[in-house]
């Protein structure tokens, strides 16, 4: 856990933006024990480690990142695009799981 100690405990607080729940994200954790989370744009990987191991207090094992890129959208006549978003692929180690489903642990 000495990861978190050489960032900012306030940056680490804002590099994840939420965990994604989905059917796909569903899959991969029963599959491969990981975790998706949608981070900010410009963490990486280390800093990504660090805040899960902070906040829910279990060991990494890795990380893996994609930048997806946001879609076109038509607003009526014009054309908009959806943000662009960046997905973390976080590997935990055996023995290890996070709970989303609103129990406290």
């Amino acid at each position: 856990m000495s990861a978190a100690k050489k960032f900012d405990q306030g940056r680490l607080a804002q590099v994840l933006v939420e965990p994604i729940v989905s059917e796909k994200a569903t899959s991969v954790a029963e599959k491969h024990n990981q975790v998706l989370f949608k981070v900010l744009r410009d963490a990486t990987k280390p800093e990504i480690k660090a805040a899960v191991e902070l906040m829910f207090k279990v060991e990494v094992d890795a990380v893996r990142t994609i930048n997806q890129r946001g879609k076109e959208k038509k607003f009526g006549r014009s054309i908009g695009r959806r943000d662009h978003i960046k997905k973390a692929y976080v590997s935990l180690k055996k023995g290890h799981e996070l709970n989303f489903s609103g129990e406290a642990a």
